[in-house]
């Protein structure tokens, strides 16, 4: 039996735990399907998708390798995508108590024309950031690659398997916010969502931080 077999099921578990976490994406999502429509949020996906899949097959890839061999640079990057998760999480809190546009605070750096095309170089830009794809890709990827014989097989099967997983979860955000694009627009919605992604943010933050030490 192929080892990728062997492994599907946890990790199938694992890449579907990863993909509902929130993180900067989501928010990414959200903001481009309330705003701009259900094209836009579409077009951050492919965006979001293209960034995870080049952190899967780095970290596949035998990047991770050189991450556990060195480890200041491995907590290096746990502190710096425990920043900036923590970093998101207080300015989508502290945007929350505002009247500006859903998810602005946490994207207000990234391109802001309200096309496709501007949401896909927001999110490829988002995504080039994120800790949370960087994490997988490069620590729980890793996890699941055979000891001995082949692995370049195994790692282009997961990484596969790995990204139908996010872009499924990811198009049902799209889909699932541009139906509730007039209800997230309302200020005491938008508020409470902002401050509950704040709060995931900053836990996770909290936690990468944690596994650093």
């Amino acid at each position: 039996m192929p080892h990728w077999v062997q492994v599907l099921p946890q990790f199938l578990l694992a890449s579907l735990i990863l993909a509902a976490l929130p993180g900067p994406a989501t928010a990414l999502f959200l903001q481009r399907s309330v705003r701009d429509g259900r094209k836009a949020g579409l077009a951050a996906v492919a965006g979001n998708e293209i960034g995870v899949l080049g952190w899967n097959i780095a970290g596949g890839a035998g990047l991770s390798v050189l991450l556990v061999a060195n480890q200041f640079m491995n907590k290096a990057l746990h502190i710096i995508g425990a920043v900036v998760l923590i970093w998101l999480g207080i300015q989508a809190w502290r945007g929350a108590r505002g009247d500006d546009e859903f998810g602005s605070t946490m994207t207000k750096l990234l391109p802001s024309g309200r096309t496709p095309a501007a949401a896909f170089r927001a999110s490829l830009i988002s995504i080039a950031a994120n800790p949370k794809a960087a994490v997988f890709g490069l620590t729980i990827l890793p996890q699941f690659l055979p000891s001995t014989g082949p692995v370049l097989p195994t790692v282009l099967i997961l990484v596969l398997v790995a990204s139908v997983v996010d872009t499924v979860w990811c198009v049902g955000i799209v889909l699932a916010a541009d139906r509730a694009g007039n209800w997230l627009r309302r200020t005491g919605v938008r508020q409470r969502v902002e401050r509950a992604l704040g709060a995931i943010l900053v836990a996770l933050g909290l936690g990468l931080a944690a596994d650093a030490r």
